[in-house]
């Protein structure tokens, strides 16, 4: 029996050889559920994994950490994959994480939920938000890999479809770590210089992984603050990327996203020759009813004889004349006649025709009408005028009655 005594860390020294020399703990995978996850400052995550009946403290380093594709959550079920040690200073054994796996779905699938609700949550995939795409676009910026088949179906069906407009090739990588930044620079180098007028971005057909640089965050952010409207035209028709829901229109192939850029120069073509026998019809029938109101203008007088017109007109600016001079002469004996009335009653109301029915009006030395006794005064002087002149007048006495 070994009667040694050990020190505190002496002894969680040798527990943690223990652990790092058994070949279980190197590399062990534990189910559970994510339990006060954190991430401090310093890039670390630190969790606890726990089931109905236990729990384990985990630590994942920034190392690890960073090659995380999802977000982990507290609730979320996972498989946690790393090697078991202890922790010398508190004597606790831990899990030091190198994965993190979500249960029942691959972590790219719940990477692709999170920022699909995140930026959905910020109204990124609103409508309101959608630019229309240009009916004739001038120039199109196809943004995509130079090697891959895709770009090459692209240009064929342009150039098929719609001969006019130019097509400008901006080459990125479209998988791999490099191709989310070269694929959002691209797509501001082209606003920035204004380029085109439409911008197609996309790759062809491939596993999630394949398909990955068209759902990270920054490329969808670059689609959303283009002023120039983008087609994202990624993989086959089934495949959905955060890309199609950030863009101004989803292509369900890159060929797809060919088609509905531009028109199709035969139905054009044929959509023109309509129109003109549409209007060649529009116009006979003018012609023809125009030629009817001709004939029927030149069956009337005043085309077979002008002077006859010119007759007509003075016989009926004669009638409006007698009518004018017959109303106007009407109009003067009403005006007359109520002259005349006036006139009357205001002779029967002049102080003047009083005066020749034998009366007189007397007025002061001032000019004023004398109407009462108490304006006078014995030797005044008076001023008494009847109906053919006037007499000055002395008072000498006065009476009032």
């Amino acid at each position: 029996m070994d009667n040694r005594i050990y020190t505190v860390s002496e002894l969680n020294g040798l527990i943690k050889e223990l652990f790092d020399a058994t070949p279980l703990f190197l590399q062990i995978s534990v189910r559970g559920e994510l339990s006060n996850y954190k991430v401090y400052p310093s890039g670390h995550h630190y969790f606890t994994l726990k089931d109905s009946e236990s729990s384990l403290k985990c630590v994942m380093f920034k190392s690890s950490a960073l090659k995380l594709r999802f977000k982990p959550e507290n609730g979320m079920s996972v498989t946690v994959s790393g090697r078991i040690s202890v922790y010398p200073r508190d004597g606790a054994y831990q899990l030091y994480c190198s994965g993190i796996m979500p249960e029942g779905t691959g972590d790219l699938q719940v990477a692709f939920e999170q920022l699909k609700k995140k930026l959905s949550d910020e109204g990124l995939f609103d409508r309101e938000h959608k630019k229309p795409l240009p009916r004739y676009p001038k120039k199109i910026a196809v943004i995509t890999s130079s090697a891959g088949a895709a770009v090459h179906d692209m240009i064929r069906i342009l150039s098929h479809r719609w001969p006019m407009t130019k097509v400008l090739l901006l080459p990125v990588r479209v998988q791999g770590a490099e191709a989310p930044p070269e694929i959002a620079g691209a797509i501001r180098y082209a606003n920035r210089y204004e380029l085109a007028d439409l911008i197609i971005t996309g790759r062809g057909g491939g596993s999630i992984e394949d398909l990955w640089a068209f759902n990270d965050e920054r490329v969808a952010r670059a689609i959303f603050d283009s002023d120039i409207p983008v087609i994202s035209a990624v993989g086959h028709e089934p495949d959905v990327t955060i890309s199609d829901y950030a863009a101004d229109a989803r292509a369900s192939t890159p060929s797809n996203a060919a088609e509905i850029a531009v028109p199709d120069a035969s139905e054009e073509r044929e959509a023109l020759a309509g129109f003109s026998i549409r209007a060649s019809v529009s116009m006979e029938k003018r012609l023809k009813h125009l030629r009817t109101e001709l004939t029927a203008l030149s069956s009337r007088r005043v085309m077979r004889d002008a002077g006859a017109y010119l007759d007509d007109r003075r016989i009926e600016l004669d009638h409006m004349r007698d009518k004018l001079v017959s109303s106007t002469e009407g109009q003067l004996a009403v005006r007359q006649r109520r002259q005349a009335s006036l006139a009357a009653a205001l002779d029967a109301m002049s102080p003047l025709r009083v005066l020749t029915r034998g009366y007189a009006m007397a007025t002061d030395a001032a000019g004023d009408t004398v109407s009462s006794v108490r304006q006078l005064g014995v030797g005044d002087t008076l001023r008494l005028r009847v109906s053919d002149g006037s007499a000055l007048c002395t008072v000498n006495e006065i009476y009032e009655e």
